[in-house]
C-alpha cells in the first residue's frame, strides 16, 4: 500500500509540472501574439480656411492684379495640410500657409480646396471660392497724386465749344483754366460752371491723351464719380487716333461710361461706327441703374480684344460689342485710340436746368492694361 501511494504521488507531481510547463510557455503576455492591435483613428476637427488677395481694398476688391493669393488653414490634431488649386496644383506642408499665383488674365473665379490629415492619416476637407484679377503689364496711368494742372505730359485740351466740327451742339466752353480742372488730395476734379464766357454761359473741361499716349487691345479701369444735375453730360471714351485722316465716325468711338444728368441714375457705354452712330438707334445698347452715381466711386471699365469690346461698372459685366462678320465699317477698332475726359453741358437734344451752378466729374485714376 506504501508503495502504491508513492508511485501515485509521483505521477500527479508529474502531471502538475507538466501542466505548470505549458501553461507558463506564453512568456507572460497576456494577449495573443497572432492578432494586430489596431490603432484608434484620430479624426482632424474645426477646420477653416482663410484666402486674402494681394492688394485687395475697396477699389481692387479682387486684388491688385498679380493674381496672387495667401491661404491659411487651421485644424485640431492636424499634422499636415494639403492645398488644392486649378489644373490639379497642390502644395503640401505642416504648417497650413501657402502662396499661390494664377496667371489666367481678366476677373476668373476659382475654387481653393484644402485637406487637414490626422497622425493616422484620416483627413476632412473644406473649400473656399475666389475671384481673382490678374491683369497684364501696367501701359499708362495716371493717379493723379500731384496737386495742380494735371500731368502734361499726359494730357491735353480741346479748348472751345467743338461748333467747328468736334462738338453737339452743347453750351459749354472748354477750357484748361484750374477752375475747370485741378487735381486736389489725390483726386482729378473736372468742374462744369455756369458762367459767361467766351459768348457761351458755361464753361467745362475735355481732356485727352490725344498726341501723348494711345494704344491698340487693353484694359482700361477709371474709377469716378458723376456730376449731376439736369443738362451734364459726363464722359469717358476713346477715339481712334487716325481720326485727323480719316474722320468720325470712321475712326470709330468708345464710349466706356456716358451719362445724361436729366436720366438720373442710369449710366451707360456704346459703340459708334460708319455702320451705325449717331442717331443709329441700336449705339446706346448697355445700360446700368447706379442710384449714387454722384456720392460714391465706380469703376468704369473696357476690354478691347481684336475680338470684342466688353464693358463693365465695378467688374460687372454690361455689355459686349462682337459683330459676327467684321469689316471697316463695323469693326475700325483694329488700330490706336486715345482717352477723353470731359463733362459738356447740354446738347442739341436736350436742356439744361436753369438753376444749375456747378458740379463735378471727380476721377481717382485711369489705369490702362496691356
Amino acid at each position: 500500500m506504501l508503495t502504491n501511494l508513492k508511485i501515485y504521488k509521483g505521477l500527479f507531481f508529474a502531471a502538475l509540472l507538466v501542466v505548470m510547463t505549458f501553461s507558463c510557455g506564453g512568456g507572460g503576455d497576456d494577449e495573443d501574439p497572432y492578432i494586430p492591435v489596431v490603432p484608434e483613428k484620430i479624426i482632424p476637427t474645426n477646420l477653416t480656411l482663410e484666402v486674402t488677395l494681394v492688394g485687395e481694398d475697396a477699389n481692387n476688391p479682387n486684388g491688385d492684379g498679380t493674381g496672387m493669393i495667401k491661404c491659411v488653414a487651421r485644424a485640431t490634431n492636424a499634422v499636415k495640410y494639403e492645398f488644392r488649386f486649378e489644373a490639379g496644383a497642390e502644395i503640401e506642408n505642416t504648417i497650413g500657409t501657402v502662396e499661390y499665383t494664377y496667371t489666367k488674365k481678366g476677373i476668373n473665379t476659382f475654387t481653393v480646396y484644402v485637406y487637414a490629415y490626422s497622425e493616422t492619416g484620416d483627413y476632412i476637407n473644406t473649400s473656399k471660392a475666389i475671384s481673382v484679377f490678374v491683369d497684364s503689364k501696367l501701359i499708362f496711368n495716371d493717379e493723379f497724386d500731384v496737386d495742380g494742372s494735371p500731368d502734361s505730359s499726359k494730357w491735353t485740351y480741346d479748348i472751345g465749344n467743338g461748333s467747328n466740327g468736334w462738338g453737339n451742339g452743347e453750351s459749354q466752353y472748354y477750357t484748361d483754366r484750374t477752375k475747370n480742372v485741378l487735381i486736389e488730395d489725390g483726386l482729378l476734379k473736372i468742374t462744369a460752371l455756369k458762367e459767361n464766357y467766351q459768348g457761351f454761359a458755361y464753361t467745362s473741361t475735355r481732356m485727352k491723351t490725344q498726341g501723348k499716349f494711345d494704344f491698340t487691345y487693353g484694359k482700361v479701369d477709371v474709377r469716378a464719380i458723376l456730376p449731376e444735375g439736369a443738362g451734364t453730360w459726363p464722359a469717358i471714351w476713346m477715339l481712334g487716333s487716325n481720326i485727323t485722316t480719316v474722320g468720325w465716325p470712321a475712326c470709330g468711338e468708345i464710349d466706356i461710361m456716358e451719362h445724361w444728368g436729366h436720366i438720373p441714375a442710369e449710366v451707360s457705354s456704346a459703340t459708334h461706327t460708319t455702320a451705325c452712330s449717331g442717331g443709329c438707334s441700336n449705339v446706346r445698347v448697355g445700360s446700368k441703374m447706379i442710384n449714387d452715381y454722384a456720392t460714391e466711386f465706380h469703376v468704369y471699365s473696357m476690354e478691347w480684344t481684336k475680338d470684342e469690346l466688353r464693358f463693365s461698372i465695378d467688374d460687372v459685366f454690361l455689355y459686349a460689342y462682337k459683330p459676327a462678320n467684321k469689316n471697316s465699317d463695323n469693326w475700325p477698332f483694329t488700330g490706336n485710340q486715345f482717352i477723353i475726359l470731359n463733362v459738356a453741358m447740354g446738347g442739341s437734344w436736350f436742356t439744361i436746368d436753369p438753376d444749375f451752378e456747378q458740379s463735378s466729374m471727380v476721377i481717382d485714376y485711369v489705369r490702362v492694361y496691356q
